[in-house]
């Protein structure tokens, strides 16, 4: 039988803890039934009125967490209240608003800023401190999305990068229970803070798995980690290396009469539908990434982001996962960015992202953190001209040097496009920052046929030629890139001759439409005719 798995730690606070592991990086990723009220957000981001109530309520949260607490407690709330009432963060704060950002990004970029030059600094008391501030940070967009932070189950062992201040003395002790950080300080307030309430506690770990609820020892006294057998210390990975941009895999593989290889995946629009995702499947094919976004405070959670991705990538296994990047704006606005004047001349897709970078940041350090978790790809939604690539992959290089000084596993994922727009399709040799290519049927016929988007399934027929012709014209342009389609026409049997026809070889659907599709493949050869005898 495997022996259990012990990883030497550093000592931060005496005394040995057994219990279930609380994986704090890996919150479960609420279901659109379980999703919290967003009204509380929408209303909150009207602007810095609604950041100083915030404020103001996590200064009450802090206070009442003060309440019977020790000198020591009391020491380190009395300093995180301090810096909420700091006049140069509300400045630098109200500056940002000033000059038309959001306020949920305001607060978060200034935070941020503070965040980054502790973490830069040369003095592991310095460095330490960081945390405070991303504690403080996280209060007050909880309180202006109106979801404070959760505690965990009492007996748990906290697994994590780092914790929390005010989460150390929100949580019950009295029940036992252990701190083991991936990185963390002893020179940290929750070092001190498990030092005096003789809470065993270890720091510096390295990442390794484990699964919620695996049984995990903390040996604060020899420092080290006891996981159970079969886990794993993860090494670590060099910063933004870029794998190649091949996102296609020998799993889900079918063939057409003639023998030709086929690729079938699905596509999703909550992270719950992964459980769709089987053997017979060649991964995910198009994540709409904006579905699990709903309002402008989850847009500026990196965390929240981190998680949900991370579920994906993890339970899609060795299979490749593509995600979108926020399609929002048009008709698919994010409630709380509505009155933004760059929303009036009607940007949507990658254009908003790029007018808003504030919001391309924070998804962008998700996607570059949750790509250590898999087979990730990153595909830009509504694309027109390659600048807006070029602008997108300067985003992620400098999000990615960022979370190398800060010490965050990242990964540079391939960076594609979605081909919806006309001009784009015509032109796509001129698309060579590109890694891969992906039609969007849906979009491409609706501007093809200068429809409405309610007219769009009336129009569908009679534009298909049209698109067909589009994409065969297209497909020749790509320059063996990867090349999929992932629209509705994707999934409608009635147009998979001429799809295969245009030289389409990869297919993501609807999960529910996929068992018809494949169906439809193994009865035609490539050049999309009918098989002998079908």
């Amino acid at each position: 039988m495997a022996e259990p798995l012990r990883l030497k730690a550093k000592s931060a606070s005496p005394g040995i803890a057994s219990g279930p592991a609380f994986l704090a990086e890996e919150p479960k990723a609420p279901s659109a039934a379980e999703q919290p009220d967003t009204a509380p957000a929408s209303r909150a981001v009207g602007g810095y009125g609604a950041l100083e109530k915030a404020i103001d309520i996590s200064i009450s949260e802090l206070e009442h967490l003060a309440d019977g607490a020790d000198a020591e407690s009391r020491d380190i709330i009395d300093f995180q209240i301090e810096v909420l009432r700091d006049p140069t963060i509300a400045e630098a704060t109200g500056a940002r608003l000033e000059a038309d950002e959001n306020v949920v990004f305001a607060w978060v970029a200034t935070l941020d800023a503070y965040i980054g030059e502790l973490e830069a600094a040369d003095e592991e008391q310095m460095r330490a401190r960081a945390v405070d501030i991303l504690d403080i940070k996280n209060r007050v967009l909880g309180a202006l999305a109106g979801t404070p932070i959760a505690d965990f189950p009492p007996g748990s062992v906290f697994v994590g990068k780092d914790m929390e201040p005010s989460r150390f003395l929100a949580h019950d002790w009295s029940k036992g229970g252990g701190i083991a950080l991936f990185a963390g300080s002893t020179a940290g307030h929750v070092a001190l803070l498990a030092r005096a309430k003789s809470v065993p506690m270890v720091i510096g770990t390295g990442r390794f798995s484990a699964a919620d609820g695996d049984p995990v020892s903390v040996d604060g006294n020899a420092g080290a980690v006891i996981l159970q057998a079969g886990s794993m210390l993860i090494p670590p990975l060099a910063p933004a290396q870029e794998p190649a941009g091949d996102t296609q895999t020998t799993g889900g593989e079918l063939r057409t009469a003639d023998g030709v290889p086929i690729l079938l995946s699905i596509n999703i629009n909550d992270p719950a539908e992964i459980d769709a995702l089987d053997p017979a499947t060649a991964g995910v094919g198009l994540m709409r990434s904006e579905f699990s976004i709903t309002s402008v405070a989850d847009a500026a959670n990196e965390e929240q982001q981190l998680a949900i991705y991370r579920r994906v990538l993890e339970q899609a296994g060795d299979r490749p996962v593509t995600i979108r990047m926020l399609d929002i704006g048009g008709d698919k606005p994010l409630p709380g960015l509505e009155d933004l004047p760059a929303l009036a001349s009607g940007l949507r897709g990658i254009r908003l992202l790029l007018a808003r970078p504030e919001i391309a940041r924070v998804q962008a350090r998700a996607l570059l953190r949750a790509a250590v978790f898999g087979r990730l790809s990153v595909m830009l939604p509504m694309v027109t001209f390659p600048d807006e690539i070029d602008r997108m992959r300067d985003i992620f290089r400098e999000e990615a040097e960022k979370l190398g000084r800060r010490a965050l596993h990242h990964r540079m994922p391939p960076i594609g496009m979605m081909v919806e727009v006309p001009a784009a399709a015509l032109m796509l040799d001129a698309f060579g920052a590109a890694a891969f290519f992906s039609f969007g049927t849906n979009d491409l016929t609706q501007y093809l046929a200068a429809s409405a988007r309610d007219d769009i399934d009336a129009d569908a027929d009679k534009a298909a030629p049209a698109v067909l012709r589009l994409l065969a014209q297209a497909v020749k342009l790509t320059a063996g890139k990867p090349v999929s389609i992932c629209g509705d026409m994707a999934g409608n049997p009635h147009y998979l001759p001429g799809l295969l026809a245009a030289g389409l070889r990869h297919f993501s659907v609807a999960p529910a439409r996929r068992p018809a599709i494949r169906s439809a493949i193994i009865g035609l050869n490539a050049d999309g005719t009918k098989a002998a005898g079908e």
